[in-house]
């Protein structure tokens, strides 16, 4: 395995200019992020951790850095930090993100041993003070989070950068093409580039990655395990809902809720005991998601309200953060939004894991090649529409046989995948164990 260090590369003018532009700008950017924070119910000191003020004190152990961009970056990584620590006990971790919804999820799910705060701004002031206090001993950014500060600053700091999980669009190439030095400069940070997809290992060879440094792994999403969930919430959703069929619509996006009531409504007339659990990918929308229900003639109750699910109920508005792992548990047939709308699709070993077949629309764009190995495997199937969808539905609900064995297909596809994790795990144990940081001064951390 390559232990090879990032090449020392020139700062460029573009690069200079970007950080002079950041420190002017920091205090609108920061009233931007704050105000949103704010409206999202955090509380005064936590939205100050955007301009590097921790909130929480640094472990004496050593100490991984993960910096994701939001919720399905920064849960794909919780599998690998079981398993790093795991193999050694004595790590402490960090989850970096700039969203509430990931923070308040990540607060259910983290395992022991790991704290999140929110993502620094790039503007060197405040860098400076979230690395002095945290001093990461290795610092993994995941898919595309390439903020230029954040990646020079850190590797000043000596602390060793990984691209974790990196997926670049034929769009995103050709924007960092017109910025050709600066991209290889920060390209040229890293001492370790792990790609979803040899496509994206192409794209960053052609914008300077060190070959010697880039190589193709496996998405982190098909190998982060199944969601969590509530056993004793499993049990008695169990109890009370006995042998009706189930399904899940889950992560929806506007537009395609109206589509999944037209897809129920032709279920319910062969199954009249049928039960939608609703799960769009932003519960924010609940208010709007509720007047389709209240138009659409069906009975429907809501999980935040703690309305009951009784025998006369059609549809579960499942409106709650962070329990998208006990429906999955729940149901044999998942429906994945944001692929009956150009959204690009969403992530399918999460109910991969939980043994649920997935049914999934025409625009998945995110995952193209995991989607054909998943329906190759038996796993998935696609659907064009929501008509498409109904017919679906109504095929597997009428055949146990043809279910079960789609449902075990799922699973077994979601569990080949648990192989991939011990050379990323190797890749970055060799990193941390010749990491060399080097500490930030007192008055550069408060400068």
């Amino acid at each position: 395995m390559s232990n090879t260090r990032p090449t020392k590369a020139r700062a460029t003018v573009l690069y200079h200019a970007y950080s002079a532009l950041t420190r002017l700008a920091l205090p609108f950017a920061y009233r931007k992020v704050a105000r949103k924070l704010a409206d999202a119910g955090v509380s005064a000191p936590r939205i100050r951790e955007r301009l590097g003020y921790a909130t929480l004190p640094r472990a004496n152990d050593r100490l991984v850095w993960f910096h994701a961009a939001s919720v399905g970056e920064s849960l794909s990584i919780l599998g690998l930090i079981n398993r790093m620590r795991a193999a050694s006990p004595d790590l402490a971790f960090l989850i970096t993100s700039g969203t509430a919804t990931s923070a308040a999820i990540l607060a259910k799910r983290m395992p022991e041993g790991c704290v999140h705060q929110f993502a620094p701004l790039d503007s060197a002031p405040v860098l400076r003070r979230f690395l002095a206090h945290w001093q990461p001993d290795l610092a993994v950014f995941v898919e595309s989070e390439l903020w230029p500060q954040m990646l020079a600053l850190s590797h000043q700091n000596g602390t060793p950068l990984v691209l974790l999980n990196a997926r670049l669009s034929a769009g995103s190439v050709k924007n960092w093409q017109r910025f050709g030095k600066t991209a290889r400069y920060l390209l040229g940070l890293f001492s370790l580039i792990i790609a979803q997809t040899d496509e994206t290992t192409d794209h960053l060879r052609t914008l300077g990655a060190n070959p010697d440094t880039l190589r193709t792994g496996q998405d982190l999403k098909a190998i982060a395990g199944a969601l969590p969930y509530d056993d004793a919430a499993l049990d008695t959703l169990k109890t009370t809902l006995g042998n009706r069929p189930i399904w899940v619509a889950s992560s929806t996006h506007k537009g395609e809720e109206e589509q999944v009531l037209d897809a129920h409504k032709r279920v319910l007339a062969d199954f009249p005991d049928a039960l939608l659990i609703l799960v769009p990918r932003h519960p924010e929308r609940a208010p709007e998601i509720l007047e389709l229900l209240k138009s659409s003639g069906l009975n429907y109750t809501q999980r935040t309200k703690d309305d009951p699910i009784t025998s006369h109920t059609q549809i579960y508005l499942a409106d709650t953060l962070g329990e998208t792992g006990l429906w999955y548990a729940l149901a044999p047939i998942v429906f994945l939004g944001g692929s009956l709308m150009p959204v690009g699709g969403h992530n399918p070993f999460e109910p991969a894991y939980a043994g649920a077949t997935v049914l999934f629309g025409p625009h998945i764009t995110n995952m193209t090649g995991i989607y054909q190995r998943f329906e190759t495997a038996g796993g998935c199937q696609k659907i064009t529409s929501g008509s498409s969808l109904a017919n679906a539905l109504l095929a597997l609900l009428s055949n146990s046989d043809t279910l079960a064995i789609s449902c075990e297909n799922s699973r077994d596809f979601a569990l080949s995948q648990q192989d991939a994790l011990a050379p990323i795990i190797d890749d970055l144990f060799a990193r941390l164990n010749n990491a060399n940081t080097t500490p930030f001064n007192s008055q550069d951390a408060h400068a």
